[in-house]
């Protein structure tokens, strides 16, 4: 819960406060009558961890405390707004048609093919439990072939985390290492030292440079210029476990293919990629409770 603040009616700029979402001022109003958040959360068919995330958000919109302790009762605060909002929901329910129920809010997410399939896909499950009244959408964002969700309210995108464009946040950094199939190394390997690669079984990718690996492993030599490139990092995993080559692959995004044993590493040496995976927004998008909750959630999920 927020921290004790002014009291509502001296609270600075607080004629134009914002109105809160209904949805939060259902789940208040029901928790400050059962007292319970199991019980509110069964009443509004939404889990617990919802319960008390909108309960968060209508205590940082009004900037002040409404519980006071672990059994919920209110602060002076609390039992003055709890009149208020009893009223207001009082009077929309004397129109008939009109639900005081709150609607489903839409959140349009834009993501990297790999990183969607690898990271989030298997993750999205627990955000959906946890936050049934968010519909998200997902779109698939490929900036090296200007494939972009321009509509989307949040986006990840992979790079060096220079964007003037828009605000950002890291969620995820990872290490590279050269990966090939089992089939392959058995007729090309085994390799005892980097040198021992041949450049022309390296495939190739503008996401992941070869040089970030060459100097780890203390080799000079240049970006190969030929071969096999690809623009999806699941693709190269895929090309290199049909045998194709050598692909560059960060630990992470290379996991599934690692652990159904279809690709596997050749030296025990990583390397830090340049780059990471950025979750971005414009200014602004963050005062939406659906994308500050989604934000908050991957950053814990990732990390």
């Amino acid at each position: 819960m927020a921290t004790e603040r002014a009291p509502l009616d001296s609270a600075p700029g607080a004629g134009a406060r914002r109105i809160p979402p209904i949805q939060c001022l259902l789940t208040f109003e029901a928790l400050a009558r059962l007292r319970s958040v199991t019980l509110t959360a069964d009443e509004l068919c939404v889990t617990p961890s919802a319960v008390s995330h909108r309960v968060k958000q209508l205590e940082q919109i009004l900037g002040t405390q409404l519980f006071g302790r672990a059994d919920f009762s209110l602060t002076t605060d609390g039992i003055a707004y709890l009149a208020h909002v009893r009223e207001g929901l009082t009077a929309l329910q004397r129109f008939p048609g009109v639900a005081a129920a709150p609607g489903k809010r839409r959140l349009k997410l834009a993501v990297t093919p790999t990183f969607a399939r690898v990271i989030l896909i298997p993750r999205l499950r627990q955000f959906t439990e946890a936050y049934p009244e968010i519909d998200l959408a997902l779109q698939i964002s490929i900036p090296l072939l200007d494939v972009v969700a321009e509509d989307a309210d949040l986006m990840v995108r992979f790079g060096s985390g220079h964007y003037a464009d828009v605000e950002h946040a890291e969620i995820a950094r990872d290490v590279v290492t050269p990966l090939a199939s089992p089939a392959w190394l058995r007729e090309h390997g085994p390799f005892e030292r980097p040198e021992e690669l041949d450049p022309a079984t390296l495939l190739r990718s503008p996401l992941e440079p070869w040089r970030t690996w060459f100097s780890a492993v203390g080799l000079d030599w240049t970006e190969p210029g030929s071969g096999s490139q690809f623009n999806d990092i699941g693709l190269m995993c895929d090309a290199a476990a049909a045998g194709m080559g050598v692909a560059l692959v960060r630990l992470k995004l290379g996991a599934p293919w690692i652990e159904q044993g279809s690709l596997v590493r050749l030296f025990e040496t990583d390397a830090p990629s340049p780059h990471a995976h950025y979750l971005c927004w414009r200014t602004g998008t963050m005062d939406r409770w659906e994308c500050a909750a989604f934000a908050e959630w991957l950053h814990k999920t990732i990390f």
